[in-house]
């Protein structure tokens, strides 16, 4: 369900639902609740497919309050976060009580509108800042003050005091990839400092094969063959972009779209892995993860 606050869109998002839950994912939630719970905002920062929006969205329910969303831009800046004017309002006024005079008087004031940050901070709503490090550390220069001193400077238009002071519920979770990333900015280290980090890979297999057997429909037979073989295939990796569990999402849905008796053919599935799989590995690289997803078909399918 989206509630507006003015132009602003508030998430009410409730516990449960779709999100799967074993205990390698228990023990993630627990940590950022026990950091949220002692003052501290969450980052989870990992590579991208790992599920760390998901896990952000799901630790901001166990809160209980309504969540702003804030996803990162390369062109934010601080009127994004905090408001802005946003149109005029105009009076216009004709007196003819006379007839031979004719009177007029108009006037124009401007509107102010909040944007995500202020309404998170003045009504005690939980803010996701997902993948934060998109926008420009200038413009998250605003997150200092309201994560360390909990006051939110605003501007004289708005029209009220110079700043806003934070609603005591408000908390804040931001998700990241790794700085080595294509578009990914370098955090200010005063930022990071006011933020617990909690370092998100990949999921231990159970949580993979539950993951793929929930947003594919396979069974759990094909899901964790699926898992087993990502998972070889990303131990035969050198670089840090190897598949994640969104690989087997893909490659299970695929297989349950085409029928679940494609898992039973070996060609078939094999092409369909090598095109979900290669396309990231470096060529000196694909022959050795070809030989992985064959020897993984040989072994644990066929």
């Amino acid at each position: 369900m989206e509630t507006g606050t003015d132009m602003t869109t508030v998430l009410s998002i409730k516990p449960g639902g779709d999100f799967i839950e074993t205990p390698y994912v228990q023990n993630l939630t627990g940590r950022a609740l026990d950091c949220i719970r002692a003052g501290f905002p969450v980052h989870f920062s990992g590579p991208p497919g790992v599920g760390k929006t998901t896990l952000a969205l799901h630790v901001a329910a166990q809160l209980g309050r309504p969540v702003v969303l804030i996803c990162g831009d390369h062109e934010f800046n601080s009127s994004d976060f905090v408001g802005g004017l946003n149109g005029y309002h105009k009076k216009f006024m004709k007196d003819n009580f006379i007839r031979s005079v004719i009177k007029t008087d108009e006037s124009m004031t401007s509107h102010w509108v909040d944007n995500r940050l202020t309404t998170a901070c003045q009504h005690g709503f939980t803010l996701v800042y997902d993948e934060f490090t998109r926008s420009r550390p200038e413009a998250n220069n605003i997150l200092l003050s309201v994560l360390e001193e909990r006051i939110l400077p605003v501007p004289a238009a708005r029209g009220e005091e110079s700043y806003l002071k934070v609603h005591p519920a408000f908390t804040a979770i931001f998700t990241s990839n790794p700085e080595e990333y294509a578009g990914v900015y370098r955090t200010q280290d005063a930022l990071r400092n006011r933020m617990v980090t909690i370092e998100v890979g990949n999921f231990d297999e159970e949580t993979e094969t539950a993951i793929t057997m929930k947003k594919s429909g396979l069974p759990i037979e094909d899901a964790l063959r699926i898992v087993r073989l990502v998972r070889r295939v990303r131990e035969s990796k050198s670089d840090s972009l190897t598949p994640t569990v969104r690989a087997c999402v893909v490659i299970g849905k695929i297989l349950k779209m085409k029928g679940d008796d494609l898992s039973r053919n070996g060609a078939a599935f094999r092409q369909i892995c090598t095109d979900i799989l290669l396309p990231d590995v470096p060529r000196d690289e694909r022959e050795a993860v070809t030989r992985a997803i064959d020897d993984t078909l040989g072994v644990h399918f066929w």
